[in-house]
């Protein structure tokens, strides 16, 4: 099992962009999915964005065409890329490693406001 580290989050105004990143301790290349979530106060965790060993990616029908999913087998780091951010967008974005484990970070906090 991974231990999974998120960062990148912070404060950013509607319209601009976050590129948020995940560490794992170990080699994430023969994980079957990586993925992203969220959790806004008062509503429950729900997936963002999930790429699979081979490549394939699924994407929550709110962020498709704003966000990018990617992984860096080699660095061992997986990447949201967060472009035109909207206010309904803040959460706490967690990373999940999903195998014949389920493994998740403590998350990092992305807030879109003016």
């Amino acid at each position: 099992q991974v231990q999974l580290v998120e960062s990148g989050g912070g404060l950013v105004q509607p319209g601009g962009s976050l590129r948020l990143s995940c560490a794992a301790s170990g080699s994430i290349a023969s994980i079957y999915a990586m993925g992203w979530y969220r959790q806004a106060p008062g509503k429950e965790r729900e997936m963002v964005a999930v790429i699979v060993r081979g490549g394939g990616t699924n994407y929550a029908d709110f962020v498709k065409g704003r966000f990018t999913i990617s992984r860096d087998n080699a660095k061992n780091t997986v990447y949201l890329q967060m472009n035109s951010l909207k206010p309904e967008d803040t959460a706490v974005y967690y990373c999940n490693a999903d195998d014949y484990f389920d493994a998740w970070g403590r998350g990092t906090q992305v807030t879109v406001s003016s």
